[in-house]
């Protein structure tokens, strides 16, 4: 393993990690799904320009692939990693719920609001990691949000 691949995982895991969550919705899938985007990455380490994007776009097609695979099927709800106690318990069960409504997305459009939105990549970059164009990425990234209105508005949404 090379030293500059050591240090971008040590340097990006947790934000991977926590974007891999919001696409799997499962502490131990996105463990898994993280784990073998880099295990793939590391082979090619030395050709990979840009490691982040190249990285993303790994992991949305792994997820996607997955899905194709094995279909929608019910999900456990799985606690939310906890990284302290600051939270209130208001603020844990909304976190829930917007993990919920994600969950509740077409894995595509589950990457494009992922990316966008939490990862907060430009539009032209979430093109790029997910290969599609700009306008396949505003469509989905506005229906995403759209359906996540109604799904968290059927909920008390407060700050």
């Amino acid at each position: 393993m090379t030293t500059d691949f050591a240090d971008f995982v040590r340097l990006r895991y947790s934000e991977l990690l926590r974007s891999a969550y919001l696409l799997t919705g499962s502490t131990h899938a996105a463990e898994d799904l993280l784990q073998t985007a880099l295990l793939k990455a590391m082979g090619r380490w030395s050709t990979i320009d840009e490691p982040l994007p190249y990285i993303r776009r790994s992991m949305v097609n792994l997820h996607v692939s997955v899905w194709r695979r094995y279909g929608a099927r019910e999900i456990l709800h799985a606690v939310l990693p906890e990284r302290g106690v600051r939270d209130g318990v208001h603020q844990v069960e909304q976190r829930h719920a917007i993990v919920d409504a994600l969950r509740a997305l077409p894995p595509r459009t589950r990457a494009v609001v992922v990316l966008r939105y939490w990862d907060d990549l430009s539009e032209a970059d979430t093109a790029a990691a997910l290969n599609c164009s700009i306008g396949t990425v505003k469509s989905q990234a506005s229906r995403g949000l759209a359906r996540l209105r109604v799904v968290l508005g059927e909920r008390t949404m407060t700050p």
